[in-house]
């Protein structure tokens, strides 16, 4: 099973340190993760709280961006249901990018910076002023604007980028390789029940495919624009697909006996990353990527690579 994860810089969003810095907002958010969706009144009886306390704390805790609530008829009159966005919330510093381990590399690439494409409509490319180009316009992925894109989507086809293979230059050997991204399917307006085969590939090699439950549009994205529409994309999963010599893993479970030594990177000036929907899919249902300015992570896609040295 996937884990949403949050990642904040504090000095950028103080408010979520703020959400956290209560006893009870803390137990509101432990009761969700553990026991999943449930109504205020419920919150209140489990935590051993009164009401109107459960109700102010989970307004600190909305406007936060960590909870999320729904209005739903009940047998008398309507309730309000609460559902916690986050698994873990990660803090970090914008001095932290620095590599944690000194045999650790990171390059963080920008969406719009693919090398080659071809992909059909329904398809576009946003940043975060505006759209670009023309939408449903599969020429408009080659339109210079898109250096700026935070989000772009398509139906079928692919984008793909060449990461620099650091590893190979500084005369290291690799013995990991990670990516890092945020996806989701596509679908015209938003359907949280829309599963789409999204195939990730290095050099030629398919290394995984990761079937994106939907299109999520049920809020706004932590940090899509306020100009973008509220029935369009909002955020997606942050997926993490990881090769070593062991085989390929996404978000920690293998799911593949495809392995470094397979992909041969070491005798590759380049990393090619393709991320896919294949004609013949049996989920074609489209994908969105999110880049720094849209979705719920505020992040380029990232390869990661460590090395022996």
């Amino acid at each position: 099973m996937s884990r949403n994860f949050l990642l904040i810089d504090p000095e950028e969003r103080p408010e979520v340190l703020k959400a956290l810095a209560s006893e009870v907002r803390v137990g509101i958010l432990k009761l969700l993760h553990i026991e999943g969706a449930m109504n205020v009144n419920d919150i209140a009886t489990k935590l051993k709280q009164p009401q109107s306390t459960i109700s102010s704390n989970m307004q600190v805790l909305v406007d936060a961006g960590l909870v999320r609530t729904e209005t739903q008829k009940a047998r008398k009159g309507n309730q309000k249901i609460c559902h916690s966005l986050f698994d873990e919330v990660l803090v970090m510093f914008k001095e932290d990018i620095r590599p944690l381990k000194s045999n650790s590399i990171e390059v963080a690439m920008p969406l719009g910076l693919y090398t080659s494409c071809d992909v059909t409509a329904p398809c576009g490319i946003c940043s975060v002023e505006g759209i670009i180009g023309l939408l449903d316009v599969p020429d408009t992925f080659l339109d210079p604007d898109r250096m700026k894109a935070g989000l772009l989507w398509f139906t079928r086809g692919y984008v793909e980028y060449q990461f620099p293979n650091n590893a190979r230059l500084a005369q290291t050997r690799i013995t990991s390789m990670e990516f890092s991204m945020e996806l989701s399917s596509e679908v015209p307006g938003t359907s949280a029940d829309w599963p789409s085969d999204i195939t990730i590939s290095v050099n030629g090699h398919e290394i995984a495919t990761w079937t994106s439950p939907g299109d999520f549009g049920d809020q706004r994205g932590v940090y899509t624009p306020d100009w973008w529409k509220v029935k369009g994309s909002q955020y997606g999963k942050l997926k993490t697909f990881r090769v070593n010599a062991s085989g390929t893993y996404v978000d920690g479970m293998k799911i593949s006996p495809m392995s470094l030594k397979d992909l041969d990177l070491d005798t590759h000036h380049s990393i090619r990353l393709r991320i896919a929907v294949k004609e013949d899919a049996r989920h074609p249902g489209g994908v969105n990527i999110f880049g720094r300015g849209y979705g719920n992570y505020d992040q380029d896609i990232v390869l990661r690579l460590e090395t022996d040295n």
